[in-house]
């Protein structure tokens, strides 16, 4: 038959198999048990990885620790090298300098053995256009020894079915939307259970109804024991899947940890409603408080160490009527603005 369209920017884990791992209908997404790997440690992990195109790094001495069973966030803003940083990850791209490792295993030397058990979907599904989603799905999982055809039909079904296109099955993908071809290329990455999904921008597309959907399979996986890597621009997708994160900017790991970690980075905020919000911020400017603007009766600003019964005692020792004194609760864009001191634009 006619080969297949360029499935490795779509998918990876099709490749060769020595075993079924075990397939069962409430466990597409679960993790497999490999033979030789350990089921802790770390499932992705890179040492002075750096890919330049000429001269310039698009992924420049990167060294990223994801923990197996974690739902790591792999955030940035478009262009800072995430999408380069997976394809090396996936062997789609040889490394100028530095070193990968997928589920314990050297990468490319080791991605035969490997990539069965990582499912991707990579910058966009490619598919055949005359095909129907379900076709298409079929011949993708008859190109591994471990597609078995007697368990083919229920597994295609299962996997259209949690994300969404079963009314869409026989649907040619020529006619799907943005959105759907998006959930065929992450049903193409369940049709066998996965010890790691590797998603690059899994919701690009989708409407509002459709991105929730999709965070909550994303939500389901991590549960059931995959180890899922999230690559993503948007702060508030990794703020409500993730547990673990990692910032790109301009091809440099600024940070990597727990998501309360990256939140704790950014200096706190205080949020104060006086009667005098002029004199307000001035008494705190002179205790230390950075950042400090007005709006209307609310005054804010970065406490820098200080702590909020500090300024509201010598707020109110000057005279100024409190009405309301917040300590508020940093968010993961505040987070990231410190960090790299700017917002999320595109690097040149």
């Amino acid at each position: 038959g006619p080969s297949t369209p360029d499935a490795g920017l779509s998918t990876a884990g099709l490749g060769p198999s020595t075993r079924d791992p075990g397939l069962s209908t409430a466990g597409l997404g679960q993790s497999t048990r490999d033979p030789g790997q350990s089921t802790r440690g770390l499932a992705i992990q890179t040492r002075s990885l750096s890919k330049l195109f000429g001269r310039v790094p698009a992924v420049d001495g990167i060294d990223l620790a994801v923990p197996a069973g974690s739902t790591y966030g792999f955030l940035g803003p478009n262009g800072s090298g995430k999408t380069t940083t997976i394809r090396v990850l996936l062997g789609l791209l040889s490394p100028t300098s530095g070193t990968c490792s997928l589920l314990g295993q050297p990468m490319p030397d080791r991605c035969m053995a490997t990539l069965p058990h990582v499912g991707a979907l990579v910058e966009g599904p490619a598919f055949y256009p005359w095909l129907s989603g379900y076709e298409n799905l079929a011949r993708l999982d008859a190109m591994g020894p471990d597609g078995r055809s007697s368990t083919r039909k229920r597994r295609i079904g299962e996997a259209l079915a949690r994300v969404g296109l079963t009314a869409a099955a026989n649907k040619r993908y020529k006619a799907y939307s943005l959105g759907m071809r998006q959930r065929l290329g992450l049903a193409s990455a369940l049709l066998r259970p996965r010890q790691l999904l590797v998603l690059d921008e899994p919701t690009n597309g989708m409407d509002p109804q459709g991105t929730r959907e999709i965070r909550h399979l994303i939500r389901q996986l991590g549960e059931e024991g995959s180890t899922v890597f999230l690559s993503s621009h948007l702060l508030s997708e990794v703020e409500q899947v993730c547990s673990h994160v990692g910032v790109m900017n301009r091809g440099k790991l600024l940070m990597q940890g727990r998501l309360e970690e990256l939140r704790a980075s950014a200096t706190p905020k205080l949020r104060v409603e006086t009667d005098d919000p002029a004199r307000t911020g001035q008494i705190l400017t002179a205790l230390g408080m950075t950042d400090v603007a007005r709006e209307a009766s609310v005054v804010l600003g970065a406490l820098n160490g200080l702590h909020p019964e500090d300024c509201c005692r010598h707020l109110v020792e000057a005279g100024i009527g409190v009405r309301m004194l917040v300590q508020e609760q940093r968010s993961l864009e505040d987070a990231f603005v410190a960090l790299t001191g700017e917002g999320f634009n595109v690097a040149g």
